[in-house]
């Protein structure tokens, strides 16, 4: 997103004007958080909101714009999970060993289970249905 005062979406209007709704400045930084996680529940406790409220604001009239603006932002966040995810099952953790409180060496582990779920397509193909 560019800034906060020019968002890359149309806000959902709103009926209300109280400062608890869904307000633009909330809606752009819904949709930032959405970025950053490509988790709904998240990004919406960060607003102060519930995920049933975000997706009951998304399926309003009017609301194609942010719609678009969500899709766009779970895919990002999808990615930056993917990558991290990517990262750490090919290059491993390194993590401190301590014994009695002192810090006595490292372990750096692979995580193969994480390295196959990075490998695994993200959309698997689904086999066709078959009629009745």
């Amino acid at each position: 997103m560019d800034t906060p005062d020019e968002p890359d979406f149309t806000p959902v209007p709103s009926a209300s004007t109280g400062h608890d709704g869904w307000t633009p400045e909330r809606q752009v930084r819904f949709i930032e958080l959405l970025e950053q996680s490509g988790v709904v529940a998240f990004s919406a406790r960060g607003v102060g909101k519930s995920a049933v409220s975000a997706y009951k604001l998304r399926a309003r009239e009017g609301a194609e714009s942010f719609a678009a603006a969500w899709d766009r932002a779970i895919a990002i966040g999808h990615d930056r999970a993917f990558d991290a995810a990517y990262d750490r099952a090919i290059n491993g953790v390194t993590t401190p060993r301590y014994y009695r409180g002192k810090l006595v060496g490292t372990r750096h582990r692979y995580d193969y289970r994480l390295a196959l779920a990075a490998l695994t397509p993200r959309d698997p193909p689904r086999p066709p249905r078959r009629g009745r």
